[in-house]
């Protein structure tokens, strides 16, 4: 019986050889946990599936390429944020409209949530986020809409855990004072 290999060790066996097997693996592993959470930041249940399959391609093609520094999993997930984020973009109104409909495709009344975030894209608060920096801005994308942890901002947005912070406080200060 064969030992369980680490994500290092997957991955390490996947850039030096294109290790089918090893890449076979990493992906039953990661594919389903990268797909519920890509969901969480897009309703098009076909546009996440892609992405997905995309940030396994760019894996297996070699053109990103992991360093050991940190956890697969952040990896794999700063990854197909980013390939997400551009395919949005990409889509320009007609993306965020499909996505928006998709949303409310099978239910009758908004939940708090969405009226939350319909608020936040429509109010005194929509103006204030947009005059965030950039920086901020994403921090409080990952912290505050997505509900990422300090250390999972930290390994999606590329920044140390302590930048994380300073900058939520920051971005939290600079609101406060825009609303009040």
């Amino acid at each position: 019986m064969r030992e369980t290999r680490s994500d290092g060790e997957l991955l390490r066996a996947i850039a030096a050889d294109t290790d089918r097997r090893a890449f076979e693996e990493l992906y039953r592993r990661y594919a389903p946990w990268l797909t519920a959470r890509l969901r969480g930041r897009c309703a098009d249940a076909g546009v996440v599936d892609d992405v997905v399959q995309e940030t396994f391609l760019a894996i297996w093609h070699g053109t990103a390429s992991y360093r050991e520094e940190g956890d697969a999993a952040g990896w794999l997930w700063r990854i197909g944020s980013r390939r997400l984020i551009d395919t949005l973009r990409g889509d320009g109104a007609r993306g965020r409209l499909r996505q928006t409909l998709a949303r409310f495709r099978h239910r009758h009344e908004a939940s708090a949530e969405e009226r939350v975030l319909a608020g936040v894209e429509h109010g005194d608060l929509a103006g204030a986020l947009i005059r965030l920096s950039p920086e901020l801005r994403a921090v409080l994308q990952a912290t505050v809409i997505d509900g990422l942890t300090t250390r999972e901002a930290a390994v999606l947005l590329g920044i140390p855990p302590g930048t994380v912070k300073t900058r939520a406080l920051r971005a939290r200060k600079q609101l406060r004072e825009e609303l009040a």
